[in-house]
């Protein structure tokens, strides 16, 4: 995929990932497109305004798009890594890709994706991930609760 359009894609998602600081919220934003650049939905991480442990970004997002005749020519895009449950539903939905932020914070499930046939761009955006970091330290109970640590 085209490294510019991938950014612009991305762009979409840091904008949802904001809102959801803005919220109160885990600061993780995802968006669906089409592998042209038309966006189809966008969400982001409301577990803590829903008090929903599955309300993750991707998983709003996918939501948002409502029911695809064909999930396989879309694009995840998402400012942080999936985590195990989002790349599950991925893969069970056959996303052909999926645009990572960055991956440093968290690496979930996107090496597994790879090995399993999904096209994987990780952009290693700085944005992402300070906004991510500045969270996590100021709010690591709530972060661990998110990926499932205690």
């Amino acid at each position: 995929m085209d490294l510019e359009l991938c950014e612009r894609m991305l762009a979409v998602a840091l904008e949802e990932a904001r809102q959801g600081l803005a919220e109160g919220g885990i600061p993780i934003g995802a968006a669906l497109f089409t592998r042209a650049g038309e966006l189809v939905s966008r969400g982001h991480n409301r577990r803590v305004q829903q008090s929903d442990p599955s309300a993750h970004g991707e998983t709003d997002a996918f939501r948002r798009a409502g029911k695809q005749k064909s999930y396989r020519d879309l694009v995840m895009v998402t400012t942080l890594a999936p985590c195990w449950y989002c790349s599950g539903l991925v893969r069970q939905f056959r996303i052909g890709a999926v645009v990572v932020g960055e991956s440093r914070t968290f690496a979930g499930g996107a090496a597994w994706l790879s090995a399993n046939g999904v096209e994987v761009i990780d952009l290693d955006s700085r944005d992402c991930r300070e906004l991510l970091e500045r969270f996590i330290s100021a709010h690591p109970e709530v972060w661990n609760e998110d990926i499932g640590e205690e």
